[in-house]
């Protein structure tokens, strides 16, 4: 039974767990190369019972941890995931340690998922004689579009796999110190799409002497919005935004083609699939009304990302047993945004959670959001997320999905 020791112990490293989230706030990295921050990683946990796996792909890397109590049955393995990489945009928060690199900032918070992860990797390793089994942290880069899980999978990384897989990403416009989660879909999949409409230009004046491919991209776009709500189910959270549209050169020329881009989200394989399917089907169509040819390009994103039940329940109970104002919040649906745990979570049954950054007491519905340039972090709440972590690796060698 977990009890607020378990986080009592996180706040005793508090101070070192700041520290390291400011220090690779102050130097973000983008995509698949991150090696000044795992450099940083590698320093503070130097020293501790771990053994360390990386790859040809990227600079992600696995720290392995054995547990030295007395076995318990049949050992098991869990791991924890952080994610290293920041966005290339600049921060306007004023901080002390903010940014030092223009147009790079650690606006999604894995500058403290990292920081977290380590914290619990101390955290256990200081546990280590008190439980059987395996922990193996997962450091990875390159999550906000690179791929950068799926390249550790590739690499081999997690073989032999885990039994289960444990992840927390801070929300900064959620409650302090909450902690949530849901069972099935939690976030989804996102695709990226490139439909040319391709027409024959010419003068404006004259448009009768060309075939327009502006027309029919823009009725393109209101039937993609019309496909959505006419042959998905209304219960369904499917979306197609159109994001870009690009044509023409000069006010007095018709184009020979639009381009269009934009993203597509479901919570399916299936509805994603057909998603796909559909969107291809409808341009054409379309553009054949106003005599025009389509082509379309489908970029795969993340899949969707979907938490198994007995793993998120197994974070409420921990959620419940930390004490010290953490708590647990059922979500009601899920969130649109996607995330490259999915691949993780494909492999191995498992549950991403978010630890609720807003600043203590604040007004946290007007808190600004992750990818803003003013994104706060309320950084007492990461001894939370550290004892969290920590509090489902030990749960999950103990006990399995008991």
């Amino acid at each position: 039974m977990l009890t607020d020791t378990l986080l009592q112990s996180a706040h005793g490293l508090a101070d070192d767990i700041v520290a390291l989230r400011r220090a690779i706030h102050r130097e973000p990295e983008l995509g698949l190369e991150t090696p000044k921050t795992l450099a940083k990683v590698r320093e503070a946990l130097a020293g501790l019972p771990l053994t360390w796996r990386e790859g040809p792909s990227c600079t992600g890397a696995i720290a392995t941890l054995e547990g030295a109590g007395a076995d318990q049955g049949e050992p098991r393995r869990v791991l924890l995931r952080g994610d290293m990489d920041a966005l290339p945009m600049d921060e306007k928060t004023n901080l002390d340690f903010a940014s030092t690199i223009p147009g790079r900032m650690h606006a999604c918070g894995h500058d403290t998922h990292t920081a977290m992860l380590v914290g619990a990797a101390q955290l256990l390793c200081t546990q280590r004689d008190s439980f059987s089994g395996t922990v193996d942290f997962m450091f990875q880069p390159g999550e906000e579009g690179f791929h950068g899980a799926r390249h550790m999978i590739d690499d081999g990384l997690l073989n032999p796999l885990p039994d289960a897989a444990f992840a927390l990403h801070i929300i900064p416009n959620a409650p302090f110190n909450i902690i949530a989660g849901r069972a099935g879909p939690l976030m989804a999949a996102a695709d990226e799409f490139t439909i040319t409409v391709k027409g024959q230009g010419g003068h404006a004046s004259m448009p009768h002497d060309c075939i327009d491919p502006v027309p029919g991209a823009a009725a393109i776009v209101s039937a993609l919005q019309a496909m959505v709500t006419r042959r998905f189910n209304a219960a369904s959270a499917v979306v197609v935004t159109v994001t870009k549209i690009h044509a023409g050169t000069a006010h007095n020329v018709i184009p020979d083609e639009v381009t269009l881009g934009g993203t597509m989200r479901t919570l399916s394989p299936e509805h994603r699939t057909k998603l796909h399917q559909l969107t291809e089907q409808t341009a054409a169509d379309v553009a054949r009304g106003y005599g025009l040819e389509t082509s379309c390009e489908i970029k795969a994103g993340f899949p969707v990302t979907i938490c198994d039940a007995r793993a998120v329940q197994l974070g409420a109970r921990v959620a419940g047993q930390l004490g010290g104002g953490a708590g647990w919040l059922d979500l009601p649906a899920p969130i649109m945004g996607a995330e490259d745990f999915s691949y993780v979570l494909e492999q191995v049954p498992g549950a991403m959670f978010f630890l609720g950054v807003a600043q203590q007491g604040s007004d946290w519905q007007n808190c600004c959001a992750i990818h803003s340039p003013r994104m706060m972090v309320d950084e007492k709440a990461l001894p939370t997320g550290t004892a969290m972590l920590a509090g489902c690796a030990l749960e999950f060698l103990a006990k399995g999905w008991d």
